[in-house]
């Protein structure tokens, strides 16, 4: 079975206010390797273990985020799964060279940059594997990114969007859906015209939606927000998972068909995704037309259906996924949250307890 790992990008909150605390360095102090810094001091990344098991990953996560919690309670700060912050903020970026680079040449971009995402990597076989998987899986991304939508507040306003955070990571040069690539030497060569142009200063600035991993042998799903609630960050992964194996055994067909949807549609489809997550319409990917969320979700879970029944994941997904569908997502739990008590402070503080909880 292909194994899974997750990233998770967390701020970090003061536990009265709401606001942000650049503590960072303190909770990096003597940590974990897989607990690092980000681009912000109000900002960090934990890293799982690859798993093969959705019961050890969920685990490794939670464990993650306890010691974060117990490290930045140092500073009255307590992680939370914010993909943006709700209230207004002032960045301080980390002191670290390349960051600094990056402001130096994004300028305002940069300076007011604050995303948070969730980061699934799948196991694939080589590069060629990947590229293929990269091209069978396209199609299906803003479904993901729909599932994960908790972004709907930023800087102190309501953003009409279920998840604000894809369209902040949108401005961006290389951000967005993947183009179709066709092989491993058809991915390099983007990379390598990318990085030649001079628009972005290296390979980690390639911010595509997925990409393959430039450390290890790995798809990277990058659409999704950080999710408070870990159940969804399992969901999440799992099937991504079943996805990778779909397009891998769907081999050059499945590669074939998603490479055929032009990227300017699939651009679309992922920003219709942003603004609607799971209480609107999505773009089908069967159709290309407009359908209730739940449909095109639930088309999804068929479309992975076998790979889902061979990792022993089926009945988790379904579960879950009717669970996400009844409530309306993260993006409605947060609205809710603001209609019953008026204060954005008190959405971050339900997202920074969820976050420690794992519900």
């Amino acid at each position: 079975m292909r194994t899974v790992g997750v990233e998770e990008e967390l701020l970090l909150v003061d536990v009265r206010t709401g606001e942000l605390v650049p503590a960072a360095e303190v909770v990096l102090r003597d940590a974990d390797e897989r607990i690092t810094s980000e681009f912000l001091a109000q900002m960090i990344e934990t890293r799982t273990r690859p798993h093969a098991d959705a019961d050890d990953l969920r685990a490794d996560l939670l464990g993650l985020r306890s010691e974060v919690a117990v490290r930045a309670a140092e500073l009255g700060a307590v992680p939370a799964a914010l993909s943006t912050s709700p209230l207004p903020f002032r960045p301080v970026v980390m002191p670290v060279e390349r960051y600094g680079r990056i402001v130096q040449e994004y300028g305002v971009l940069a300076r007011q940059h604050l995303t948070c995402a969730c980061h699934v990597h799948v196991e694939v076989a080589d590069e060629d594997e990947g590229a293929a998987v990269l091209d069978g899986l396209r199609d299906w991304l803003p479904v993901l990114l729909a599932l994960s939508a908790g972004s709907p507040f930023a800087a102190g306003e309501e953003t009409g969007f279920a998840s604000y955070r894809w369209q902040l990571m949108a401005r961006w040069p290389t951000s967005g859906p993947p183009p179709p690539v066709g092989s491993a030497e058809g991915y390099r060569r983007v990379v390598d015209a990318l990085l030649e142009t001079g628009v972005i200063l290296d390979p980690g600035m390639l911010y595509l939606d997925a990409r393959l991993s430039a450390h290890q042998p790995t798809v990277e799903v990058r659409v999704a927000d950080v999710c408070p609630d870990v159940r969804v960050t399992v969901l999440l992964a799992v099937l991504v998972r079943a996805m990778v194996e779909t397009a891998a055994e769907e081999g050059a067909g499945a590669a074939a068909a998603g490479a055929a949807t032009d990227t300017a549609l699939l651009r679309a489809a992922t920003w219709q995704a942003s603004r609607a997550g799971l209480t609107g319409r999505l773009v089908d990917p069967t159709t290309g037309r407009l359908a209730p969320a739940a449909a095109v979700v639930r088309g999804l879970v068929d479309h992975v259906r076998p790979a889902l029944a061979r990792a022993g994941d089926l009945e988790l997904v379904e579960r879950e996924v009717g669970r996400l569908l009844d409530a309306g997502g993260e993006a409605s739990r947060q609205r809710d949250v603001l209609r019953r008590t008026g204060r954005l402070a008190d959405v971050v503080a339900d997202v920074a307890r969820r976050t420690v909880e794992g519900t």
